[in-house]
């Protein structure tokens, strides 16, 4: 892991931009912190780490006493996009301006994006605990998808915060039997592209006995700020 700048924000955060291999990313933590608890960020399509939302989201849990890390996904941020992945991107496109289903383009594209980003965050799980100003124990809050995996294979994972506003792919909804760590997980009960029944379903499918539902009314990007304090209190629980 290479740090490439440090920038000291108003809000008494320290923000750090890495790189490890080809792997872009940006850590956020209190400048006083000392083996703080680290929450690994992903947007919930797995889109880039300066997404405004994303970073509000960081800024915020890292002045309440985290080391937030984020990661640029596969063939997103300021990674090269490979032609299947435009592919994928040109056919959804198409299918929603036509109204066409989209779930196997979903899964085409969101299946083997798990299978390439979870390998490069427990690479990147690894290189941050070898920091001494960060310690354990490890959150995951971000996008569904990835977080399951990560639920099911990262044993340093000890809690998980979701976002249901995103597709699961098959793998991964039956994978959601084997999570056993405690979940929050968060629905906008009128999401435009995520359908309230199968967030609810796959709710209930998650195989953990401490798991909370969150829902609130709104469309896709109308998740309150208050759920991003209520998800502070939640990793306060299981983290410090």
């Amino acid at each position: 892991m290479r740090f490439t700048s440090e920038q000291h924000l108003d809000d008494g955060v320290l923000e750090r931009e890495f790189a490890l291999d080809e792997i872009p990313g940006t850590l956020w933590m209190p400048e006083s912190a000392a083996s703080a608890p680290l929450i690994l960020i992903g947007h919930n399509g797995g889109l880039h780490r300066r997404e405004p939302r994303l970073v509000a989201r960081a800024r915020q849990s890292a002045a309440y006493g985290y080391a937030v890390a984020a990661i640029d996904a596969p063939g997103h941020g300021e990674r090269p996009r490979s032609t299947v992945d435009e592919q994928a991107r040109a056919d959804l496109r198409r299918a929603m301006q036509a109204g066409e289903p989209v779930d196997e383009i979903f899964e085409s594209f969101v299946g083997p994006l798990v299978e390439r980003a979870v390998p490069e965050w427990r690479a990147t799980l690894d290189a941050l605990l070898s920091l001494p100003e960060i310690g354990g124990p490890v959150g995951y809050s971000g996008m569904t998808a990835i977080g399951i995996r990560l639920a099911v294979v990262e044993p340093r994972i000890v809690a998980a915060a979701f976002f249901a506003g995103g597709f699961v792919p098959r793998a991964q909804r039956e994978e959601a039997r084997q999570t056993t760590i405690p979940l929050l997980f968060l629905l906008q009960w009128d999401d435009e592209g995520n359908p309230r029944q199968w967030a609810l379903d796959l709710f209930d499918a998650f195989g953990t006995k401490e798991k909370t539902l969150h829902a609130n009314m709104g469309g896709h990007a109308g998740t309150p700020w208050f759920e991003v304090d209520d998800g502070d209190r939640f990793f306060g629980r299981h983290l410090k």
